[in-house]
């Protein structure tokens, strides 16, 4: 898959990028998103991610597609409810999400790609334990 080139991202050919499946652990929730092939990842403390240990990558919502099990899916949100958490019912592995930095985009969850440890990525620290100084900091990423 990701030697394919992104397609409808605006409606034309894009060779910058390169789709990519992940999903979750059980597969009932696959996905596929369209990378550079190298891009940064971050790595929050906020108390969701350090919990988790969740490291993502942020995307336009143009770059990412659910390919199956969105009735899969269950949902949960705290705080402001903005943030979308999203979580396979069978397995429990949330492979993305909707973030509050980003509502207009998806937070994929970098060790949930199938060849995630294969891509050149660089590891960003981010201060979300301070979120709303920092959260200006990754407005861009969910921009086509």
């Amino acid at each position: 898959m990701g030697s394919q080139e992104a397609t409808g991202l605006g409606g034309m050919t894009n060779p910058a990028y390169n789709w990519h499946g992940g999903g979750c652990h059980c597969g009932a929730v696959r996905f596929d998103v369209a990378l550079p092939d190298a891009f940064e990842v971050e790595d929050c403390n906020c108390t969701m991610c350090a919990m988790s240990g969740n490291i993502h990558v942020i995307v336009p919502a143009s770059r990412f597609r659910l390919v199956q099990g969105k009735d899969n899916l269950r949902e949960y949100t705290f705080n402001t409810g903005t943030a979308r958490h999203l979580f396979c019912r069978t397995c429990g592995i949330k492979s993305f999400y909707i973030p509050r930095s980003n509502p207009d985009g998806f937070a994929v969850t970098w060790r949930a790609l199938d060849d995630g440890m294969d891509l050149k990525v660089t590891v960003v620290p981010f201060d979300g334990q301070h979120w709303e100084e920092n959260a200006a900091r990754l407005a861009h990423k969910s921009k086509d």
